[in-house]
């Protein structure tokens, strides 16, 4: 019987993990929908005194993101209260889920990332993450910029992949 050989293991196919493009800072979510009237819309008075009674030490060192999970229209100014509540604890406001937090940087750190080490050579963006999801555009502005540099792009896990650009 013949040896079985790790053909995956041996290749020299280069994985690049668009989830561990940066570093994951910690959230805090906000959601406007616990403080709508009959689910519909925020009144300004009652509004101002949640945010003015609202704990914003449990944002201190963390992204707040603000968003309203409710199918309703929320003011502006809503948003800028927030902020300038959170402003003395929070690192940054981000109007949005966690997730579309995360989608976002990710989507940065693809268009910032060193593309030398991918000079000519066969990519696989990974496919799986380890519960990051990087989005779309993080996914797409990659193999945008890989387009340009690499030999070949393909997506998914090294034993099985989509080919994305193949130089010609």
């Amino acid at each position: 019987m013949s040896e079985l050989i790790n053909r995956v293991a041996t290749s020299n196919l280069l994985t690049l993990k668009l989830d561990t493009l940066a570093p994951q800072a910690p959230t805090l979510a906000f959601d406007l929908k616990d403080y709508l009237w009959q689910g519909l819309a925020l009144r300004e008075k009652e509004f101002r005194t949640s945010v003015k009674t609202f704990d914003w030490s449990q944002a201190e060192g963390k992204v707040l993101c603000v968003y309203c999970s409710a199918d309703a229209i929320v003011a502006q100014w809503a948003y800028m209260l927030i902020a300038s509540a959170a402003a003395p604890y929070a690192t940054e406001v981000f109007v949005g889920t966690p997730v579309a937090y995360d989608q976002r940087v990710l989507a940065k750190a693809a268009n910032d990332v060193n593309l030398d080490p991918y000079r000519d050579q066969k990519v696989v963006i990974k496919g799986c993450t380890d519960g990051r999801e990087p989005g779309a555009q993080a996914y797409a502005t990659i193999a945008h910029r890989l387009a340009d540099v690499a030999q070949s792009v393909m997506y998914g896990e090294p034993c099985s992949t989509v080919p994305i650009h193949k130089r010609r």
